[in-house]
């Protein structure tokens, strides 16, 4: 589903990324771990197109994404891209049923069905009762999985998590890994997450491990 191909990367002096090559497959968890440095952070942008390759080829759905400018882009990126930060990125002056449908209102959507897919979904992540909070009303646990129901909003084709648990504690980290592994299972949701942590790498389909811009094979 998705397929990044001889992916290079280079700031300055840095070359962070030398010819990267990663495929993920429908309904996978596919974790990317490695050192600080390594380029994880930088692929998953780039991936996600955040951020433009010197040089490769980004495919997802069929689609040459390396190809698409502008609005074309964005367009793109919304509907088919959700994204899960380290730190939840939520606007504070909005509820948290507010942040999750901003994606959907953005993509053009009725007002009246996002509103009630999101509150659907925030209900299913156990928020239900806490719709109409604004983010400093909320745990950092709940933060984050609003962040999350923020990403599922527009059915994206795959949700980029990068260090989403680098910001919670252990308990909640844990919860939120195995929230991705029961959204892959019961909605074959994609996900591809950049994490340090190793433990909870290993919920995960498979591992990929990344070295001084390389794919380890």
């Amino acid at each position: 589903m998705l397929a990044g191909k001889n992916i290079f990367k280079t700031y300055g002096e840095l070359q962070v990324l030398k010819g990267v090559d990663i495929s993920v497959q429908k309904g996978e968890v596919v974790s990317i771990i490695g050192a600080s440095g390594a380029g994880k952070s930088t692929l998953l942008h780039i991936l996600g197109t955040l951020d433009k390759a010197d040089k490769g080829s980004i495919v997802l759905n069929g689609e040459s994404v390396e190809l698409l400018k502008g609005k074309a882009l964005a367009a793109f990126r919304n509907r088919h891209m959700g994204f899960v930060f380290q730190f939840h990125h939520l606007l504070p002056e909005f509820t948290a049923i507010e942040n999750v449908c901003i994606p959907g209102w953005i993509s053009g959507q009725h007002k009246k069905n996002i509103e009630k897919k999101a509150k659907e979904l925030l209900g299913n992540l156990g928020l239900g009762d806490r719709l109409e909070n604004k983010p400093n009303q909320l745990s950092g646990g709940e933060q984050q999985r609003v962040a999350v129901a923020r990403a599922l909003i527009n059915n994206p084709s795959i949700i980029m998590a990068d260090e989403p648990t680098g910001n919670l504690d252990s308990t909640n980290a844990n919860e939120l890994h195995q929230l991705f592994i029961e959204l892959s299972t019961h909605y074959n949701q994609t996900f591809l997450i950049v994490t340090h942590n190793e433990e909870l790498a290993k919920m995960s389909h498979r591992i990929l491990q990344m070295k001084d811009g390389r794919m380890l094979v």
